[in-house]
């Protein structure tokens, strides 16, 4: 019977103890030494943290990183990814909600870390020790409802929340997730997501409950074309679960031109709403890939529905946007009303909730918790937890749930409730224009476009057409490329600087 990650892990490594498990630019490991490694890195952090406890990590995206992760799990701890970029009252922020004293380090963020409140434990300098001496009695003691990592999501109070997953949730949806998607021991996974968000999550432990080798993408290649179609094609690269803008980063700025990666079998994104226009530049160029939108926050382990893309649709008849499709096994996904009443009729928009193992234990050491993480309104009987996504759906005719956008993407305009992704759409679909995003502020809608620049007249033209007048946005601003988050996102408030300039 297999409770936790590491059963999982330690079953691999008995099954493919020679197999590439993890690797970076520089350095790879084997599934079996991964777990001698964990174990010895697991005998360190034993030192310096309780069981139970976070282990936070600031080191760049490695093989040694993913050591260091394990080597939590193996104490009996979980793991949290910190990121050196991130200015110090947010890290400040972080190690207060998790209340650690040390932090796992690389000596070369040793100034960063000088102005935090935390010592480093530089693990350059850290004494070596044998797997021999990890405590198995904290690896015996993990049981299934402990907690396997920590990711910081921000919050509209601005101050980042940690949300906790346990082994349970991960064991429950990556099981679910490898076997409806096929992945195996054969395939190569690359890694485009930062640590320290949830689409790692798929990378890492695909690879761990199959076999699969993860192939750490570095961050720099995402701004070259050709050095990341090179990579993906040099590694055998087979499976993509990436973030939809890293997708459009390579279909906007013509990559397919220079190289076409040979080995590529299945496309997943996640994110963001996938343009219609960027995904028929994959298909055209990968046409025998299968192509799958996943939906779902942090919150509910990484995703809780996900829509195949048949190989023959015709994407122009999205017009609603790619369907988020159904809901993964043993998770429900509920639409409830401003007075959480089920909506059951279809195209009626309600709020997205989910229920299930799936469900994250919470956020560490704060209120918004119970916000959030509450009882379903719908079940007076017995004890079930839900999470209110505080994104809008709407059930379709075909069964399947389409996303609307966020309650608080919604905007109230000229005395009309208007979501702003119907505008973005819409723009999109002129030849010139490959993808766009809006912002209302100052009771002002703004939108923002990458492709060619692009008269306003004919913009507003082609929006008339479909769009009423008080939808269209007062001002059109054409930009080279679209600023992104760390997760590769849009990063919006960059936009607003830029249209308060």
């Amino acid at each position: 019977m297999k409770y936790t990650i590491l059963d999982y892990l330690e079953e691999t490594a008995a099954k493919y103890p020679d197999k590439t498990a993890f690797a970076d630019v520089n350095a790879s490991v084997t599934w079996s030494d991964f777990v001698k490694h964990s174990k010895e890195k697991s005998a360190i952090i034993s030192k310096y943290f309780e069981p139970g406890k976070a282990v936070p990590v600031m080191i760049e995206k490695s093989v040694t990183t993913l050591e260091y992760f394990f080597g939590a799990l193996y104490a009996g701890c979980f793991y949290s990814y910190f990121d050196s970029t991130f200015p110090d009252p947010r890290l400040n922020s972080m190690i207060e909600t998790l209340e650690v004293k040390n932090i796992i380090a690389d000596k070369r963020f040793e100034k960063k870390l000088s102005g935090l409140n935390i010592k480093p434990l530089f693990y350059n300098e850290l004494e070596a020790a044998p797997a021999a001496d990890y405590d198995n009695k904290r690896r015996l003691a993990i049981i299934d409802t402990d907690p396997v990592y920590a990711n910081f999501t921000s919050g509209s109070t601005g101050t980042p929340k940690a949300v906790v997953v346990s082994h349970r949730s991960v064991i429950d949806f990556i099981s679910c997730f490898t076997e409806i998607f096929g992945i195996k021991a054969e395939d190569n996974i690359a890694n485009q997501a930062p640590f320290d968000f949830d689409v790692s999550v798929k990378d890492i432990f695909s690879g761990v409950f199959t076999g699969a080798s993860v192939h750490l993408v570095p961050k720099m290649y995402f701004s070259f074309n050709t050095m990341l179609l090179d990579y993906l094609e040099a590694r055998n690269i087979t499976v993509l679960i990436w973030a939809v803008s890293a997708l459009c980063l390579v279909s906007s700025m013509d990559g397919f031109d220079y190289k076409i990666p040979s080995k590529l079998r299945m496309i997943m994104f996640s994110g963001e709403v996938m343009p219609i226009k960027q995904l028929k530049i994959w298909k055209k160029f990968v046409p025998d890939a299968e192509y799958i939108n996943l939906y779902g926050p942090t919150e509910i382990t990484c995703n809780c529905s996900y829509f195949r893309i048949p190989k023959d649709a015709d994407l122009s008849s999205y017009s609603k946007g790619i369907p988020m499709g159904l809901p993964f096994p043993n998770e429900r996904i509920l639409l409830l009303d401003e007075n959480d009443n089920l909506i059951t009729e279809c195209n009626k928009e309600g709020e997205v909730c989910v229920s299930g193992t799936c469900v994250a234990l919470g956020y560490y050491n704060s209120e918004k918790t119970a916000e959030v993480f509450v009882q379903n309104p719908l079940n007076k009987n017995t004890f079930e937890r839900i999470y209110k996504t505080g994104d809008l759906a709407t059930l379709g005719d075909d069964g399947n749930y389409y996303y609307v956008g966020r309650k608080d993407t919604q905007i109230k305009h000229m005395g009309h409730r208007i979501e702003l992704g119907e505008i973005e759409n819409t723009i999109s679909k002129h030849d010139n224009i490959t993808r766009a995003c809006c912002i209302f502020e100052d009771n002002k809608i703004t939108a923002f476009y990458i492709g060619k620049e692009t008269d306003k007249k004919e913009i507003v033209t082609l929006l008339k057409t479909t769009l009423p007048a008080y939808m269209v946005p007062s001002d059109f601003i054409f930009i080279k490329e679209f600023p992104l988050t760390k997760n590769g996102k849009i990063d919006k408030r960059a936009l607003r600087e830029v249209a308060n300039d």
